[in-house]
């Protein structure tokens, strides 16, 4: 599995997806544009349903997906089997949704949250680790 952090949403999430990529390439990160490519009104799933394969098809492992909401990227995201995607408002969220649900992408509502925060909720996101144990037996329970 590749270290390539995904990124993609929608013309609401565009301005902190471009700022976003900035950011992480800054800390060493490399980074996988999924769009879209302005900030023009868009078809989310057009953008994360792409995205959300390359990630179970084991080319990519983790991922930012970015909307007003982040409720419409990631009620897309999550219609993937292999796809846990968390929308986080808070560092806390963003630690959580890895240590306990091994979520594979962090949903952002970019109309809600300062970039400050989004940077560092990322960071946290990324830098997490799965616990496992109880909550491997939890997640093993999701797809249907």
């Amino acid at each position: 599995m590749s270290d390539i952090i995904a990124i993609g949403g929608d013309h609401a999430g565009y301005e902190y997806k471009q700022r976003l990529i900035a950011a992480l390439k800054e800390k060493g990160y490399t980074v996988r544009d999924f769009g879209p490519n302005s900030n023009a009104s868009v078809d989310y799933p057009d953008y994360i349903h792409p995205l959300c394969q390359s990630i179970e098809a084991g080319e990519l492992k983790r991922g930012v997906i970015l909307c007003g909401s982040g409720n419409g990227v990631a009620i897309t995201a999550n219609k993937h089997q292999g796809i846990r995607a968390a929308i986080c408002w808070n560092e806390e969220l963003a630690a959580l949704s890895r240590q306990h649900n091994d979520a594979n992408l962090i949903s952002i509502p970019a109309r809600f949250v300062d970039f400050e925060l989004v940077v560092r909720m990322v960071e946290t996101f990324l830098q997490t680790e799965f616990e496992g144990g109880r909550h491997a037996t939890r997640v093993s329970k999701i797809p249907c």
